[in-house]
Parts: C-alpha cells; sequence; structure tokens
C-alpha cells in the first residue's frame, strides 16, 4: 500500500536516531489507524480550552469518522472550527492523527460511515441514529500522522504529512 511520504520528526533531547535508520511503513500505521477499538480525540474550546474525548471511529484509509450528539462540546467545538487531534488506543504502538475536522450532514456520506460503523463494531444501528438534527458526523481530513512503537523508540518515531 503507498501512503504518504515519511520523515523523522524532529524530537531534541530523546536520541531519536536519523531517518536513514528506518522509518515505519505507512501500512503499519494504516492498520492500526482502522483495527483500534477506541479512540482518544482531542479539541479546543472557542474559549481555547483542551477537551479530550474517548470515541468509537472509524478509518476508511483516506478520513477518519466518529459521531456525536449535537450538543456535545466536541461536536460544538468542531463546528467552531476546532481542529483535532486522535489517537489509537495503545500507548506504547500509538497512532495520533491531527487534521481539520467537519460536520457532515450528506446522507448518501452519512449512511456509509454508519455502514463502515456497523461493520467494524458489528452493530446494526438504523440511519436514525446519525439523523443530523440530533448527531453530529464528523469526518477527519489528516494533515499529519504520527506514530512510534516503543520497543524500538529511537529508530521508529515516523512522521507523515498530507496534501491539503
Amino acid at each position: 500500500m503507498d501512503g504518504p511520504t515519511a520523515t523523522r520528526p524532529h524530537m531534541p533531547g530523546y536520541g531519536i536516531a536519523p531517518a536513514s535508520a528506518g522509518l515505519l511503513p505507512w501500512q503499519w500505521a494504516h492498520e492500526r489507524l482502522r483495527t483500534s477499538h477506541d479512540y482518544w480525540l482531542a479539541s479546543v474550546t472557542p474559549a481555547g480550552a483542551p477537551h479530550l474525548m474517548p470515541v468509537w471511529a472509524v478509518w476508511t484509509g483516506e478520513v477518519l469518522w466518529f459521531s456525536s450528539s449535537l450538543r456535545s462540546v466536541k461536536a460544538r467545538n468542531v463546528a467552531a472550527g476546532s481542529a483535532v487531534s486522535v489517537a489509537t488506543e495503545d500507548p506504547e504502538e500509538p497512532v495520533v492523527l491531527s487534521g481539520a475536522a467537519e460536520i457532515v450532514t450528506d446522507a448518501d456520506e452519512i449512511r456509509g460511515f454508519l455502514d463502515a460503523m456497523n461493520a467494524k463494531y458489528e452493530t446494526s444501528y438504523g440511519i436514525d441514529f446519525l439523523d443530523p438534527a440530533v448527531n453530529a458526523s464528523v469526518r477527519v481530513r489528516p494533515a499529519t500522522v504520527f506514530a512510534l512503537r516503543e520497543k524500538d523508540f529511537t529508530t521508529s518515531p515516523t512522521r507523515w504529512e498530507f496534501p491539503r
């Protein structure tokens, strides 16, 4: 699987090896984004306060989807223009995606998200579960993805940048 170009992130003081020592393949990060059961979503309130919450999410290979009540803090933050960061559940092999988030109201796109969510989580939610009058279906387009393996801490940190 081809993906974005990998580089070594700048991490002064951590003893990180140069990129010539090896980078994680995109497929490694892609698989963890796809299979993580839970994700940590960070957004920022209009007043500048951080907000961190766990969510279920679906990685489609290009974007990450999650849903939330329109009245939730995270949905209000996204509606106000907050970019987000989303981390997979495994702290020993984390993958952290950062990018622009948007609330989607197109019925066909919401149906695609719902179908992917039902398949991943073995649920059978109906389309009313993601009714845009009540719930926000949020699509996150990655600007960057960062990953590392704790057991290879000095040689594994990898950053991917996505075209805008």
